[in-house]
């Protein structure tokens, strides 16, 4: 978003509880406090780079009408780096998918989070355990109540394992009626 001036948008304060991951096992986002900030992969390696889960950051960025989440333009780390959006292809450089071996993977628990991408469209949820569970905007759209916090599911389908967290791109979800009810 580099056409955006990142000083006249409004600036959420908070502490990263934890990395989000897309399903290229890239880092795509942080929860900051109990919301979600969004930011594009290809400022994957400077916010790994200069945030660690614990860390207070200054995040601008832009909410959109129907999403509890911000989409990042500007994130200010706690020792004052100031990581910009300045889109895809600054100084020529290009943006590469890592190459990474997906494997079969499932997951179950709570809904914690719904996850949106950064128009605000659903893209998935964020399980208790931490795993990110992702689908497309259409998929999700059909799966919404799935993805609601408060929701126990069991998901299927591929994912990646890194050191910053757990995605699994779902090909199959169901709800869990056993679920262990809250005390």
């Amino acid at each position: 978003m580099h056409w955006i001036d990142p000083t006249s948008l409004p600036e959420t304060r908070g502490k990263v509880t934890r990395f989000l991951l897309n399903p290229h096992g890239e880092v795509d986002g942080l929860i900051v406090g109990s919301r979600q900030v969004h930011f594009p992969p290809h400022l994957s390696k400077q916010i790994v780079r200069h945030v660690t889960p614990g860390d207070v950051v200054r995040v601008r960025g832009i909410r959109p009408r129907d999403a509890d989440m911000i989409a990042a333009v500007s994130l200010t780390t706690a020792s004052g780096v100031v990581i910009l959006d300045e889109g895809p292809h600054l100084k020529g450089e290009k943006h590469h998918k890592p190459d990474v071996k997906r494997k079969p993977m499932d997951a179950s628990g709570e809904v914690v989070l719904s996850l949106f991408g950064p128009k605000g469209e659903l893209r998935g949820a964020l399980l208790d355990d931490g795993t990110s569970l992702r689908m497309p905007p259409h998929a999700a759209a059909e799966l919404a109540d799935y993805l609601t916090p408060g929701v126990h599911v069991h998901a299927w389908g591929h994912g990646v394992r890194t050191r910053h967290g757990r995605t699994i791109e779902v090909d199959e979800i169901a709800e869990l009626v056993d679920a262990p009810e809250a005390p």
